[in-house]
């Protein structure tokens, strides 16, 4: 909504509301339910996670847990064993400039965003050791996941773009809000049975957003999920790393630089 039309819709409210029709002061304003749903989980297992890495995107593949790590020169892409945190195969892609941020897997390509650099990085999934192409973004890079179709990218606002995987032209733009408006910072996103997961960066909350209309139909909470103890001074950071198991069913939920990776069961 342009400028204009905010301003013309707050003079409207002002006038009906010290009109000769505004209620009296007694009256009790009707309460608006909320469309956004509280989801509740089940933490089903927890396993170790590599500490050394700034999580910016999680993403499983054929069994494999992929992840992107930022923080400039310790940026890093990577794949291993979930449960046991072993990481195979590494590839340290950052430098003083380049910051690695979210991934996704389509279509045989690993596709992976850079901070403030505009570079997209594409690899051959089953050879993560040095990118097949690249791509420019014009803006910042910081979620991304894919809808079988297209790529779907946040830039730390409120929009989210859907992009062609070939020539990386933006096909669209939804933008994600809630029953008060915009939702600012949307961070790391993960596609789950035709619904986009996505972080708030420097919370714990986790939205479900309908990728068609940009509404938020769900949120979750993490507030209680890493125990204070289980963290490490000056090292672990903000919750930030959603990945799908579709064959199990569960999401696999860490952070920045956490110890521990937690699967979930979602009610």
């Amino acid at each position: 909504m342009k400028k204009s039309a905010y301003i013309a819709l707050a003079s409207l409210l002002f006038a009906s509301c010290h009109g000769n029709d505004a209620p009296d002061q007694g009256d009790d304003p009707v309460p608006v339910a909320s469309t956004v749903k509280n989801i509740s989980y089940n933490v089903i297992s927890e396993y170790p996670h590599d500490t050394s890495s700034y999580t910016e995107g999680l993403e499983f593949y054929k069994g494999k847990l992929y992840e992107s790590g930022g923080d400039f020169i310790s940026s890093r892409l990577q794949f291993g064993d979930a449960k046991t945190g072993k990481v195979e195969k590494q590839h340290m892609m950052g430098t003083a400039d380049i910051f690695g941020e979210g991934i996704t897997v389509l279509n045989g390509k690993l596709y992976q965003l850079t901070w403030t650099t505009n570079v997209v990085y594409v690899y051959d999934v089953n050879d993560i050791s040095k990118p097949i192409k690249t791509f420019t973004w014009p803006y910042q890079g910081w979620g991304m996941t894919n809808n079988g179709k297209d790529l779907i990218i946040d830039t730390g606002g409120a929009d989210l773009y859907f992009v062609d995987p070939e020539t990386f032209k933006v096909k669209s733009t939804v933008h994600v809000h809630d029953d008060n408006g915009p939702i600012e910072q949307i961070n790391e996103l993960e596609w789950v049975d035709g619904m986009i997961w996505a972080n708030i960066f420097l919370t714990r909350d986790i939205i479900k957003i309908n990728p068609e209309t940009g509404a938020v139909v769900g949120k979750m909470n993490f507030n209680s999920l890493l125990d204070p103890k289980d963290s490490i001074p000056g090292r672990t950071d903000v919750l930030n790393g959603i990945a799908y198991d579709s064959t199990a069913k569960t999401l696999y939920i860490t952070g920045k630089r956490w110890p521990k990776m937690y699967e979930l069961k979602l009610n």
